[in-house]
């Protein structure tokens, strides 16, 4: 967890999409515990607010703000929320996404499309208001702008089931260095985190069954990663220590790749 690395965020203010659950979650708590004011941001709002609540009692500093990613308004208005809380939003992470898994003969070109909105439209839609800001705010000058956009192995990985997930964290990837070369000049970063499989509330099912144990199986390791696993990465990538550090791509896999 964020208290066993020494990275202090303090001053930092960190937006998170998707993080009603699982890694967004994880990572809005990261930051928070290293000392950065941090806006969960997602479509649902329960558990946001549930966590929120949980966290300020232990003296964090942290908001809930609803988001749609695909829908420009709405990341519009969360980061105004942001703003209204704590201050111009200087460390924005890209986590929201979705996975349609299912064979290609058989996958809706619906569910095809809602990926591309969510996992390429929304990253762009995000990390621009992002950028947008912290430019009117003078991150030319500061050079504090931090972007980090959650990828994944299987931008790489050929995964069978996997060819709008794989597809759009391709995208991701890509987009993420011509973000970086964009912005370079105005003080602002931009990289990708790319995990490998990590269990969460969506994918449990799956990696109980026998398939997903046989999965696991095949992994050089024989073993899923821990979420905590990717907690320096983030910290480092959103501090001021990264500030050389811009349009990379960063793997956190176990091994898994390999």
């Amino acid at each position: 967890m964020a208290d066993t690395i020494a990275t202090n965020l303090t001053g930092r203010v960190a937006l998170v999409t998707g993080a009603s659950s699982g890694l967004g979650a994880s990572f809005a708590e990261v930051l928070a515990r290293a000392g950065a004011k941090v806006v969960l941001a997602a479509r649902r709002t329960d558990p946001m607010e549930r966590m929120c609540r949980e966290w300020a009692a232990e003296g964090l500093q942290v908001v809930a703000a609803p988001m749609d990613v695909t829908d420009e308004e709405s990341t519009k208005n969360a980061f105004d929320i942001a703003e209204r809380t704590f201050g111009t939003v200087d460390t924005i992470v890209a986590n929201a996404g979705v996975n349609p898994e299912g064979s290609a003969l058989n996958l809706k070109a619906d569910d095809f499309s809602k990926a591309l909105d969510v996992n390429v439209r929304g990253v762009f839609l995000t990390a621009r208001e992002g950028a947008r800001r912290l430019v009117a705010a003078g991150s030319r000058e500061t050079g504090n702008g931090r972007v980090v956009i959650i990828a994944s192995i299987t931008a790489k990985l050929v995964s069978a089931g996997l060819a709008p997930y794989s597809a759009t964290k391709a995208a991701v990837v890509q987009m993420s260095k011509v973000l970086a070369r964009e912005w370079v000049r105005q003080g602002i970063n931009v990289n990708t985190i790319s995990p490998g499989y990590v269990r969460t509330d969506l994918n449990a099912d799956w990696f109980a069954s026998d398939l997903g144990k046989k999965q696991i199986a095949a992994f050089p390791r024989r073993r899923l990663m821990n979420i905590s696993d990717l907690d320096f990465a983030l910290l480092y990538l959103c501090s001021d220590q990264s500030r050389g550090v811009t349009g990379t791509d960063i793997t956190i896999d176990d091994g898994q790749s390999l």
